[in-house]
């Protein structure tokens, strides 16, 4: 890998102001690495080489000023399809671009391509009809995770500086565990998802975001600080005053599974070390923290997330069923057949996911910071679906359980990269706030990856 693309997103920003590299660099050296590795990792929809170096030469102004970057192929970028990892799109065309990929150009960023997503962002593993299966860069017969997964490989890669994701599941923060980033999801409205495809309206909006993808915390920092804001067209978004936030002192909840459920080793094992350096070397207070009020919360987002999708994708694949892609149908197969969601059903789940959501916010008064697993289990091998952890084996849903809680009550929550296991797989922990502190947990984050111990720069497989 050259010099160039091993540098962070903050580096090349240095390099650049000091005159050390050009725009036009760091493009060809990105561009060659997507044209050495991606034939590999199989992370891109499309690669806009010629449209990226044209803008390399005269790069537009602004805090990302000849930076390479990547967007999820569901976000909308003018002239082009935005897939969604679906052959059904394949006419789409974007007639404006969406809200963060606007902002990410009008800070002088060059966008080098968009990357792949399971079909519809339905799975947890990114394939799809389109370009097929993307592998993950630290060993190629695991999955980079999804729906960002494509993103996620890319960037780990050492093709893109960073880039966008979305998350209505963990589909930032599953993958940036997955390959070794680290990944914000944002409380809902914080960073605009305008111009994305599902829309990321009620009731969806409720779980589903836009969020930054990078190799460090400090990278991620730097992108959302230029993609977050007030967007009208975001019917979450709100016109809130952006206040420094501070970690000191914050007080922390230790959680090293999620309720009763097992996780591996590796991802406990990363837990502890987290707390160990947060309380010795950062001065944090931490406690072990057992939520109360949240049993029912991973079904509860199975409801929106899933079972009442399923009348929609019915109506979709009407007639095209065999055309479908595993990736966008695992799920739906399995509830296909169970009663179409009432009104009555989705005002009761409304109403309970309100209370547990006040409920826990209550909690986080004395813990405003919690750490937990990012996910039960490393970077699982394509299309496995049972886990060993220390107790006994888990499945998909079970593995997830860290992180959908999260998506339903609406908290802001990063993913950090902190150890490596046994088999040479990244493993992250998750810190979650309350709403609109991303901040917070930005700092946090930042000064935990200053403590932390050494960790391989880039894969070694690719």
């Amino acid at each position: 890998m050259s010099v160039l693309t091993e540098l962070t997103l903050a580096a090349m920003q240095e390099a650049l102001g000091r005159g050390e590299t050009s725009a036009a660099e760091l493009v060809d050296a990105h561009l060659a690495r997507i044209e050495r590795v991606n034939p590999r990792i199989n992370a891109f929809i499309s690669v806009f080489a010629d449209e990226a170096r044209a803008q390399a030469r005269a790069p537009k102004p602004g805090p990302l000023s000849g930076i390479p970057v990547t967007v999820k192929d569901s976000f909308d970028l003018t002239g082009q399809p935005t897939l969604c990892g679906s052959a059904f799109r394949r006419s789409h065309r974007a007639a404006h671009d969406a809200t963060a990929v606007a902002r990410l150009k009008a800070a002088g960023a060059i966008i080098l391509g968009k990357t792949s997503t399971p079909e519809f962002l339905a799975m947890y593993e990114t394939d799809n009809h389109i370009v097929g299966r993307a592998n993950n860069p630290w060993k190629l017969d695991r999955t980079p995770g999804g729906s960002s997964g494509g993103e996620s490989a890319a960037i780990a890669a050492g093709c893109s500086a960073g880039g966008i994701g979305s998350d209505g599941g963990g589909s930032v923060r599953l993958p940036a565990h997955f390959c070794g980033l680290a990944g914000l999801k944002p409380t809902p409205g914080r960073m605009p998802a305008t111009g994305h495809f599902p829309t990321i309206q009620h009731p969806g909006g409720l779980l589903g975001v836009a969020g930054p993808l990078a190799r460090t915390a400090r990278d991620v920092k730097i992108l959302f600080d230029v993609m977050q804001g007030y967007d009208p067209a975001d019917p979450f978004s709100v016109p809130m005053p952006v206040e420094p936030q501070t970690s000191a002192g914050v007080r922390i909840g230790v959680m090293e599974q999620s309720l009763d459920v097992p996780v591996q080793a590796s991802a406990r094992r990363a837990v502890r070390r987290a707390a160990q350096l947060l309380s010795e070397a950062l001065g944090h207070t931490t406690d072990e923290f057992r939520p109360q009020g949240l049993e029912r919360a991973p079904n509860v987002w199975s409801f929106f997330f899933s079972e009442l999708a399923v009348p929609f994708t019915r109506e979709l694949l009407a007639g095209r069923e065999s055309q479908a892609h595993w990736t966008g149908t695992e799920f739906y197969d399995r509830l296909k057949d169970n009663p179409e969601p009432t009104g009555r059903d989705v005002v009761e789940k409304l109403a309970l996911r309100d209370a547990m959501r006040r409920h826990m916010l209550q909690q986080m008064e004395q813990w405003p910071v919690l750490l937990s697993p990012t996910c039960g289990v490393s970077a699982f091998p394509h299309r496995a679906r049972r886990y060993a952890t220390e107790s006994q084996d888990i499945g998909l849903f079970q593995a997830m359980m860290p992180l959908t809680w999260v998506n339903l009550l609406g908290l802001p929550a990063l993913t950090v990269p902190l150890t490596m296991d046994k088999e040479g797989l990244p493993v992250g922990v998750q810190l979650i706030g309350r709403p609109w502190e991303e901040d917070r947990l930005l700092d946090l984050a930042i000064r935990l990856e200053q403590v932390r111990d050494p960790l391989p720069p880039f894969p070694s497989e690719i």
